[in-house]
């Protein structure tokens, strides 16, 4: 452990308590690891050394690349821009359908990696034409510290700064991510609490993440959410209800809602949702009330579309990630009747650029 602290990559943690005999206690994320001395966190990104507790992956980057906002899925958040965005190694929780699974699946190795400074991805960002930040591609709350001290750089050259998360974060993070410059965050809802324990190794995990959804917006971060509709686990027709009744209940009705197509991945063979399934999903959405709801994954699908929830105009047309067309005002009402859609950020107009891979 002495040779890791010399690392680039390691750096002491921020949230974590100190309990009896050097142990401490990890305050990342709902899974609150207790470590002794030289133990290691379920998310193998967090060691105790001496009764202090180091992250693993500081600057430690397993991907970058420009990406359309569009792809995250964020629809209501800079619609047209990129954001520059980057991953670590590792997860906190362990789905077995995991789509990103070569990166979540694979921890840290601090010993034969490389930490790029905050100063360097910000400029990177810049250098792209970026509009902003995206931490993503597996839990980006293992970054909680890197990302932190990047988020205050990148709000100084005026770029947004964003999650895609699985939301199993503890609040104390959260609010230290949020004070530091994280303005907008996309949560995977995985389903009820069964499907987090029995899939998802998350105990309490529906409610962690419909509490830190909820504290989001509380705070005023812009939020969408994403339920990864999963054959024969989630997508029966009781499960999509009650999913809907809670997002509407703990986010509102405004707020976004993506049911996303899944696909056979990591140790999970079962087929890829029906579309049929999906467009289920969607109406049951829009009869419960959800103004905005979603298909994703579904490349040209009409419900990847923004229609005006009052007159059913189109207001955004979209395929494969991309805008094809725009017909929201400039202070994003729509046209026709004038309803004003909840919109953050302008509508940028660009070619999307080549791309940058670590």
């Amino acid at each position: 452990m002495e040779r890791l602290l010399q690392l680039g990559t390691v750096r002491e943690a921020v949230l974590f308590e100190t309990l009896n005999r050097d142990a401490v206690r990890c305050r990342l994320c709902e899974k609150l690891c207790a470590l002794a001395p030289s133990e290691v966190g379920e998310c193998k990104s967090r060691a105790n050394s001496g009764g202090r507790l180091f992250t693993l992956t500081y600057g430690n980057l397993s991907a970058i690349e420009s990406r359309p906002i569009e792809i995250k899925p964020f629809f209501h958040y800079w619609p047209g821009s990129t954001a520059l965005t980057f991953s670590t190694w590792s997860c906190n929780l362990d789905c077995v359908w995991c789509q990103n699974y070569s990166l979540s699946k694979t921890p840290p190795d601090a010993l034969s990696s490389t930490s790029y400074t905050p100063g360097q991805i910000v400029q990177v960002a810049a250098d792209l034409g970026d509009e902003g930040l995206c931490a993503s591609f597996q839990e980006p709350t293992l970054l909680t510290e890197w990302a932190a001290e990047t988020f205050k750089l990148a709000r100084q050259r005026n770029l947004y700064c964003c999650f895609v998360s699985n939301g199993y974060m503890t609040l104390e993070t959260l609010h230290f991510l949020a004070e530091h410059g994280l303005d907008a965050i996309k949560i995977d809802v995985k389903g009820d609490a069964e499907t987090y324990k029995r899939y998802c190794g998350g105990v309490r995990g529906d409610c962690v993440v419909w509490r830190n959804a909820m504290e989001a917006k509380r705070m005023g971060l812009h939020v969408e959410i994403v339920n990864l509709v999963v054959s024969g686990v989630n997508d029966d027709e009781a499960s999509l209800h009650e999913l809907v009744q809670r997002h509407i209940k703990e986010v509102g009705i405004e707020t976004p809602l993506h049911f996303t197509r899944y696909y056979p991945a990591y140790m999970f063979n079962k087929p890829a949702t029906n579309v049929a399934t999906l467009e289920l999903a969607y109406r049951i959405a829009k009869s419960e009330g959800v103004l905005f709801p979603y298909i994703g994954n579904v490349r040209g699908h009409r419900y990847e579309n923004t229609y005006c929830p009052q007159c059913q105009e189109l207001l955004i047309l979209r395929d494969d990630w991309r805008l094809k067309e725009y017909h929201l005002t400039q202070d994003e009402r729509c046209p026709s009747c004038h309803y004003q859609v909840p919109i953050v950020g302008k509508r940028v107009q660009k070619r999307v650029r080549s791309q940058l891979w670590v």
